[in-house]
């Protein structure tokens, strides 16, 4: 009997974890909120309907009588999806809503990692009033980092010394995260890291954890690290599943101190089962913790999924039952992906725009094409507000893989862009040079 799984959401980390279900003959039912013409070709049945509405994605999960589920984007973990789904008899991969603050509350993570005195966290204070806030600001002997207190879909963070000009804009900011409530009720200050960034994901079991390749994410718009910051314009993996600039004495590292906080969850009495996303900073000092989430990333799952080409539905099912079992078979090849968004992403997307598509150049390429936020009406593309397409070219070295990506990219045209510059030698050697300086 093949096993039939809910995959919610309609994004292109959901479509690559329904292609790597599909690789290990899984039937595929789809709850999401946009027609992703990807998801819908490989699905048995989808709903289209709001991933948050926990009765109406619960119903749909009852009716297709599945018997797993994994929980693709952050607000329907915090929503309690996972917990109804459980309550209801249907293993998830993905936490539920006690467990998935480690994303959804920047404040709780905080505080745990330094109540279970976990390594890897930072100097930091939360506030929920302007005044508090302005004291400790006028204490901190350095440049601080600002987030509102819960989920802002990876754009609410500003950096003093790169988007914050001096303690002046910092306070500003404070003070506009307050009164509009961006992200809740609260704001966290932290130092800010020299270093740089990568992310370590993991499968976890509330007890075990499985960690997977390495990746460096590029959140600003354009070429050369510029622009507004966006949910992510592409990433890269190397062969190696390190970066040219980790070594694996910091990968390891890296993995304890996402192994030290599931424990840390466990002891809470909310045990951790799903994905778990390290966002981390090396420094000098080693890695330190930037944020948790509570799910894949995007778009860095279409980089280690890609290279999944089976065991998925096996891991899953171990993460639901609380046994992971042995290592994750991933392919020892390198990935770049580039994300193809629409014409003013960043700052007001063209939406609703046609978008030419031919699937069978792009795989011709060598290049695999996983489709995001768009919609398909009547057999044709268009973009939303968000990033529409995800090309991912896997070979022997980031270079080869960035020259198949670019290669996939070339059949895909309408109003958009692509940041074409992830993955190539010149930045790529530019971090591994940072981080040569910043060790000193």
């Amino acid at each position: 009997m093949k096993t039939k799984v809910l995959v919610v959401g309609g994004g292109g980390r959901e479509h690559a974890i329904v292609e790597a279900l599909s690789r290990d003959g899984a039937l595929v039912y789809s709850a999401m909120k946009n027609l992703n013409p990807g998801i819908a070709r490989s699905a048995q049945r989808y709903a289209l309907v709001h991933e948050t509405d926990v009765a109406k994605v619960t119903e749909f999960a009852l009716a297709s009588g599945v018997e797993l589920a994994v929980i693709g984007p952050e607000a329907p973990l915090e929503a309690g999806l996972a917990d109804e789904l459980i309550r209801q008899g249907i293993g998830c991969v993905g936490p539920t809503k006690a467990a998935a603050r480690l994303e959804t509350s920047k404040r709780f993570t905080r505080r745990l990692l330094k109540k279970h005195s976990v390594p890897g966290n930072v100097a930091f204070g939360t506030f929920q009033d302007l005044e508090s806030a302005r004291l400790f600001v006028d204490d901190f002997p350095g440049e601080l980092v600002v987030k509102p207190e819960g989920l802002t879909g990876g754009k609410g963070v500003k950096v003093e010394g790169e988007h914050l000009s001096g303690k002046g804009e910092v306070m500003d900011y404070v003070k506009e995260i307050l009164d509009k409530r961006i992200g809740g009720a609260g704001v966290v200050l932290e130092e800010r890291l020299i270093g740089e960034e990568f992310t370590l994901q993991a499968f976890c079991d509330g007890k075990d954890v499985r960690g997977m390749p390495l990746v460096q994410d590029h959140k600003r718009a354009y070429d050369g690290d510029v622009g507004p910051n966006t949910g992510g314009m592409g990433s890269y993996t190397d062969a190696d599943h390190l970066l040219p600039f980790v070594t694996e004495d910091e990968r390891q590292e890296a993995e304890e101190i996402m192994r030290r906080t599931i424990g840390a969850m466990r002891d809470e009495g909310a045990p951790y089962r799903g994905v778990l996303y390290g966002q981390f900073m090396l420094t000098r000092d080693g890695p330190k913790v930037i944020e948790f989430n509570a799910r894949f990333g995007d778009p860095e799952a279409m980089n280690v999924l890609t290279l999944l080409e089976n065991g998925f539905l096996e891991v899953c099912q171990g993460v639901a039952d609380g046994k992971l079992g042995k290592a994750v078979p991933f392919l020892p090849k390198a990935t770049v992906c580039k994300y193809v968004v629409p014409a003013g992403y960043g700052t007001e997307s063209r939406s609703g725009r046609p978008v030419k598509v031919d699937e069978k150049a792009i795989s011709n390429a060598g290049a695999r094409l996983y489709y995001a936020s768009v919609d398909e009406r009547d057999g044709v593309v268009y973009t939303t507000s968000s990033r529409s397409l995800g090309v991912v070219g896997m070979a022997d070295s980031i270079e080869d893989a960035e020259a198949v990506c670019e290669e996939g990219l070339k059949h895909i045209h309408g109003e958009v862009f692509v940041r074409h510059d992830i993955g190539k030698d010149a930045l790529v050697r530019r971090r591994v040079e940072h981080m040569r300086q910043v060790r000193g």
